[in-house]
């Protein structure tokens, strides 16, 4: 019986291994060092960071860049060593002794599917936990405003909540709107407004609930003709009870990150909160961003396939012309991501089809090169 993982397997995996990850690093290289690289020695100069702490932001960094790096990286390993084997004549001889265009490209997929699976993991676990960490050495995200309307059975707004800042898990001149039940043709009338100095989100307010908890509280009580007729003073109030507390908090949290600092169960968390609330521009971007946390990753093994497709070339071709286009088809990719972004969270299109979108287009590509070819 041959064996599965043969001499030729062995060779092809080791040279697009190596060529990869040279690719890698030079791709890391050269996005790290203009800006960040120069940013964190600034800091450090000025005192900001200690030479350790600018280590670790600069380490804390890298994740997010190999979310990038890992298909660029396999695109351009896998061309440079198709097209030196297709310069040297040895893809010539391997197709000379019979072996078909899928067998030469087995131990590339097989390459390719790891790094997929890197990739995968970069952005559902190292790339959460590094902003987290970077969270945690440069301070909390602040956020300037955040609103919460609490609906009731009926979708009638009964209260809104609305959070002037919010930074470091500590919420700042919180203003409650208590709506009456009485509805004008435009508008709820509003019985009581709250203005709170501080508000914190307990997890555990005495019965087994979670609630927010307002300290330092003003209390203006409002009459059926809208004029104020009595103010009082409050050291707490507790506010948005259960799991209405939990949601509005994870919301609040959630909205002051960006996608690639959720790890995917708590991004498909925030996305069914997002979709109860009837955010609907919220709800489409962040799910077109879950399917691509599936998509891109799958970006590898195309990559891979039209990096071999692109070396492969004749004798005497310019080997420019294959790196050349490489390098427009990630260009296009990367720049056209924000314009399916935007056609999901407008609800143009489906999330599921902006996501699918750029990879469909990279197989496509990949059918007219092959055709092209004539492999």
């Amino acid at each position: 019986m041959k064996k599965f993982f043969t001499v030729y397997d062995r060779y092809i995996f080791t040279q697009v291994l190596m060529t990869t990850i040279v690719a890698i690093l030079l791709f890391t290289i050269v996005w790290i060092a203009p800006e960040m690289l120069l940013n964190t020695i600034k800091k450090i100069l000025e005192g900001v960071y200690t030479v350790k702490t600018g280590v670790m932001v600069l380490i804390y960094e890298l994740p997010k860049i190999l979310g990038k790096a890992f298909p660029v990286g396999l695109l351009l390993g896998s061309l440079f060593t198709f097209d030196k084997l297709s310069k040297d004549s040895e893809l010539t001889i391997f197709r000379a002794v019979g072996m078909s265009f899928a067998r030469i490209l087995a131990p590339l997929l097989v390459l390719s599917l790891i790094v997929t699976y890197l990739c995968f993991v970069t952005y559902d676990k190292w790339i959460p936990y590094s902003c987290q960490k970077l969270q945690e050495i440069k301070g909390g995200q602040m956020l300037t405003q955040y609103i919460y309307t609490s609906k009731d059975k009926g979708k009638h707004p009964s209260q809104a909540v609305i959070v002037s800042r919010f930074y470091n898990q500590i919420m700042s001149d919180v203003i409650v709107m208590n709506f009456s039940k009485e509805v004008f043709d435009d508008l709820h009338a509003v019985s009581n407004i709250l203005v709170g100095a501080q508000g914190k989100y307990v997890a555990d307010c005495g019965n087994g609930e979670a609630c927010w908890e307002l300290s330092d509280v003003t209390s203006y009580d409002i009459n059926d003709q809208g004029i104020f007729h009595e103010i009082n003073k409050k050291e707490k109030v507790q506010i948005l009870n259960g799991h209405e507390a939990e949601d509005a908090y994870t919301i609040m949290i959630n909205s002051t990150k960006r996608d690639r600092d959720i790890n995917n169960k708590d991004l498909w968390h925030y996305i069914s909160l997002l979709k109860r609330e009837n955010l609907d521009e919220d709800y489409r971007l962040m799910l077109n961003k879950y399917f691509q946390r599936f998509f891109h990753p799958f970006v590898c093994v195309l990559l891979a396939i039209m990096g071999c497709l692109l070396g492969f070339s004749k004798p005497r071709e310019q080997r420019l012309i294959g790196f050349t286009i490489a390098i427009g088809c990630i260009f296009i990719y990367y720049i056209t991501l924000p314009f399916f972004d935007l056609l999901a969270e407008k609800g143009v299109l489906n999330p599921f089809l902006t996501a699918a979108l750029p990879p469909l287009a990279f197989l496509l590509a990949i059918i007219m090169f092959y055709k092209s070819k004539d492999l």
